[in-house]
């Protein structure tokens, strides 16, 4: 089993930064795929980013602006958010899958390839 917790969340203005984190129990952490994802109300889950070894994706939206890291001798997995938008508000969620997965875009998108879950972070950005 596999604990996540998202902190670094808040209220910032349009056009400011903010980094989430993500720590992970488990000892396996290096090996798993971890996604953020972010849900607005009304609205389905969205991906944002996923990291696999030192491959990451992003969704078009948050590319270049957004980068996904890991560290894992913290088993911590972050999301830099720069040049932040109103339409980033959302609720962020961390998500970790281990064993079998497919190292691609198309598969990591999808919020029910993951196995494990956080309980989110709120994201409000000001216009």
């Amino acid at each position: 089993q596999v604990q996540l917790v998202e902190s670094g969340g808040g209220l910032v203005q349009a056009g400011g930064s903010l980094r989430l984190a993500c720590a992970a129990s488990g000892r396996t952490f290096s090996s798993y795929a971890m996604g953020w994802f972010r849900q607005s109300p009304g609205k389905e889950r969205e991906f944002v980013a996923a990291i696999v070894g030192l491959n990451t994706y992003y969704v078009d939206s948050v590319k270049g602006r957004f980068t996904i890291s890991r560290d894992n001798a913290k088993n911590t997995v972050y999301l830099q958010m720069n040049s932040l938008k109103p339409e980033d508000t959302a609720v962020y969620y961390c998500a970790a899958r281990g064993g079998i997965y497919y190292n691609n875009y198309d598969w990591l998108k999808r919020p029910v390839n993951y196995e494990y879950w956080g309980q989110g972070t709120q994201v409000t950005v000001s216009s």
